[in-house]
């Protein structure tokens, strides 16, 4: 008789759990190296496609060892999690992307990521060692989701997962226990579709898989920190925060059957807000409006500088 591997059963049960906790894909990676990705990656830095996000030039051996941010790494649990809920934008008024439109999402992922760590220590015997990560620690998140199993990179560097899309948050459990499951290798979701391509309007996307992101709108809106120069102030559009053009041409993002996790709300107050509103902000106001949403990590100088922005552009009909 052939008994069930453990660190099957395990991988099985942790599976439940996260579905239990509205997570749309997990999966399980040894730490082995990701050369590919990281050449990619030492590329973009390589070619100034990254900007001014200087930290992305930081803990390079980190990102090409994870063992090295936790110590007796043995697996990497990645998880996904849709925000893919329903919004329609006003006509003439300024964008603002669908993830920073409801709680910011390291709070809440993590916090979901800590109650499955609660969850795996009762499932097994000995004590666990774990850290938990949501966009803080230098990871090749998509290399690893991609190592999982749980979904692949598409052209707009984005990772599809099946029956979820792009519109998905990413973090990691790094566990001190090794976890064995069968993993499916996943088709090219993409095929010869080049829609996000095609309609990104900065030409950011220099061919699939490739990115410059001092040309994209996100960038610029969220990550850039000193004054628009002219061309870039004209670039972003309508776009008060964040762009989401790329994913909404995306025909995996129509064609969803898991939906925006619960723990998602929308904020009603931020959806249509006016130009007219932000410029007129005080301090306080900004964060009783921002409080607890990604827009407030930027400050109200930033989004004041986005929203004169996109007022001029939208006069002048770009």
């Amino acid at each position: 008789m052939n008994l069930p591997d453990p660190s099957t059963t395990l991988a099985r049960q942790i599976r439940k759990e996260a579905a239990r906790l509205g997570f749309a894909s997990i999966g399980f990676s040894s730490p082995v190296p990701q050369p590919v990705a990281m050449r990619h990656y030492t590329a973009m830095l390589r070619d100034g496609r990254h900007g001014e996000m200087g930290y992305m030039e930081e803990q390079m051996e980190e990102r090409a060892d994870p063992s090295l941010l936790f110590a007796g790494l043995r697996t990497i649990i990645s998880a996904a999690i849709s925000y893919n809920y329903p919004i329609k934008y006003g006509e003439g008024l300024p964008k603002i992307s669908k993830y920073a439109l409801i709680d910011d999402y390291h709070t809440v992922v993590r916090e979901k990521l800590e109650t499955l760590v609660a969850a795996i220590q009762l499932l097994v015997e000995e004590p666990l060692q774990a850290r938990i990560t949501v966009d803080s620690s230098p990871m090749l998140e998509k290399a690893w989701a991609e190592e999982a199993a749980i979904g692949k990179t598409g052209k707009n560097t984005l990772l599809k997962v099946p029956s979820a899309g792009s519109y998905l948050f990413l973090g990691e459990i790094l566990v001190d226990r090794e976890i064995v499951t069968t993993k499916l290798a996943l088709p090219n979701y993409c095929g010869s579709c080049s829609n996000c391509l095609e309609r990104c309007p900065t030409g950011a996307l220099l061919e699939p898989g490739k990115i410059d992101a001092s040309k994209c709108i996100s960038y610029l809106t969220v990550e850039l920190k000193r004054e628009f120069t002219a061309e870039e102030a004209a670039m972003i559009g309508e776009w008060l925060f964040g762009c989401d053009l790329c994913q909404e041409v995306c025909p995996h993002n129509r064609q969803t059957t898991i939906k925006a996790n619960e723990s998602f709300v929308l904020r009603q107050n931020l959806v249509n807000i006016t130009i007219e509103t932000i410029l007129k902000l005080t301090k306080s106001g900004f964060r009783e409006l921002f409080y607890g949403t990604p827009i407030f990590r930027i400050g109200l100088r930033r989004l004041k500088r986005n929203a004169r922005a996109v007022a001029d552009n939208l006069k002048r009909g770009l």
